[in-house]
């Protein structure tokens, strides 16, 4: 039988045994219908006056997520201050900033229905607040990104996002993309700290 490609959401039955392996692994799980409700579920998790990080992120980008976190005025948003900063003169301040927020909003490139997350950058930016430095980590993952195991999701990065980013990558940068560093979240040890916010529909890559 031919695996569907990495385009397709995930049925319920896949999205339900995805979340029952992270919630053993200790994330804590909700599925959600749609990107509009993770903006809403989002919006309600972040305290106001929290030190967010928003990761890179497509998934952020398309369902206003990244726009209601960096402009809205109710969090000390990271993203918007480092951009403002001088890249050689503060680079320690900047790489401090993005390590250790009070709370990251990323995405995931897959969800492992055993349970684990994966995450690939370029640069390895986001991944320190992704691994622990970061208080609280929300994650947003369309059902698209429902994978049965690790193997597939290391193809649906390889062979599905790096196209995708090094082409967006090459617009916006001018310069490609590449799987420079690779995390992979197989538990979480801090009850509470991380929330997986997955979505029956797709969104991003």
């Amino acid at each position: 039988m031919t695996a569907p490609p990495f385009t397709d959401p995930a049925p319920a039955q896949r999205l339900a045994r995805a979340a029952a392996a992270l919630t053993a692994n200790g994330f804590t799980v909700e599925i959600l219908d749609d990107s509009a409700a993770a903006r809403a579920r989002v919006d309600e998790l972040i305290p106001d006056g929290a030190t967010v990080l928003t990761a890179a992120s497509e998934t952020l980008r398309l369902s206003g997520i990244d726009d209601d976190i960096n402009t809205s005025g109710r969090y000390q948003a990271v993203k918007p201050r480092t951009l403002a900063m001088d890249r050689v003169a503060q680079a320690d301040e900047i790489r401090r900033l993005r390590a250790s927020p009070d709370v990251v909003v990323g995405s995931v490139n897959a969800v492992t229905e055993t349970g684990s997350l994966v995450a690939a950058s370029g640069s390895g930016a986001q991944l320190p607040s992704y691994s622990g430095g970061a208080a609280r980590a929300i994650w947003v993952a369309g059902a698209q990104k429902v994978v049965p195991d690790l193997n597939s999701a290391l193809r649906r990065v390889e062979g599905h996002c790096l196209p995708l980013e090094n082409a967006r990558a090459t617009a916006v940068y001018g310069m490609p993309s590449a799987v420079n560093r690779l995390l992979v979240l197989n538990a979480e040890p801090f009850p509470g700290r991380s929330t997986v916010l997955l979505l029956r529909e797709a969104i991003g890559f």
